[in-house]
């Protein structure tokens, strides 16, 4: 259970350093937005120094349609990266094509072939949207999806992403709903994005519970100090934890039942499904 992802610059020897020590699930070795393009040959080999002898290390690599995924991942696969976040897909089809691409540098580098895997930013595109649903059943790679909503913002040409109250705008709060959604389908993690205002503890608190509230099982980290509020935001709280087990207690009790009364509510097999799904969250949180 990978709870927080926290983007870290390559080019920064400095906060990769850091980012050992801060608690995150995992560590993405950010070599698109956060490296300007006359920085990455130099990021390059940096990220790979980092990532090498970890298992918590990701990389984000630049878009498959550039010239630079391919020098990304030359220079990081020998290190064996846990997996690799894939930005601005147009379709299920790149996470494909990023797959196979995998396949050949495992296999030229002696790493267990279908080892690396993928977690793709599948709403950056405004045309990535009406092809969600081929996620599932795209490659066995694939760990997880989130979204994003600048890229997005961006060629949309949107002025903002957010209301006053902090809410998303409608079209931000579709994809996101659709990153969800697609993520159910393709039975992977659903990873929410960032919360940029990184100084704002209790709004981040807020968003995350949002967030697992909602069904997703992590979210994007910019900042150091988001990773132990977002970590505590992804596990069951005691009185959640009680509760399920209760309701698996019952319905072990009464086999042959669909539907069950406790506390003076009906439950049926949904409950016990979303009750199994908090235990086993608490369970890999004790690990």
């Amino acid at each position: 259970m990978i709870r927080s992802f926290l983007f870290v610059p390559a080019d920064s020897e400095r906060k990769l350093e850091k980012s050992v020590d801060v608690g995150a699930d995992a560590i993405i070795v950010d070599l698109e937005d956060a490296v300007a393009p006359s920085k990455r040959a130099e990021a390059r080999q940096i990220a790979a120094a980092h990532v090498g002898g970890r298992d918590d290390a990701w990389v984000r690599i630049n878009a498959l349609d550039t010239e630079d995924a391919d020098h990304d991942l030359e220079a990081v696969m020998p290190a064996r990266p846990a997996g690799i976040m894939l930005p601005k897909p147009e379709s299920a089809a790149d996470a494909v094509d990023l797959a196979a691409r995998l396949d050949e540098y495992e296999d030229a580098h002696a790493i267990d072939r279908g080892s690396t895997g993928i977690v793709c930013l599948c709403t950056e595109r405004p045309g990535a949207l009406f092809s969600l649903g081929g996620y599932a059943g795209a490659t066995d790679r694939l760990r997880g999806l989130s979204w994003g909503a600048e890229d997005l913002s961006a060629a949309l040409g949107a002025s903002a992403t957010r209301a006053a109250n902090g809410g998303w705008l409608p079209p931000f709060a579709l994809a996101r709903s659709l990153c969800l959604f697609a993520a159910a389908a393709a039975e992977v993690a659903a990873i929410d994005t960032v919360y940029t205002d990184f100084r704002d503890a209790d709004g981040l608190r807020e968003y995350a519970l949002a967030a697992r509230r909602d069904g997703f099982g992590g979210m994007l980290a910019i900042h150091p100090a988001q990773v132990e509020i977002i970590n505590a935001a992804f596990v069951p709280d005691d009185a959640e934890v009680e509760r399920a087990r209760r309701i698996v207690a019952l319905f072990e009790e009464n086999p042959d039942t669909g539907a069950i009364g406790l506390d003076g509510k009906m439950l049926d097999r949904p409950h016990l499904v979303q009750a199994r799904r908090i235990l086993a969250l608490k369970a890999a949180d004790d690990k």
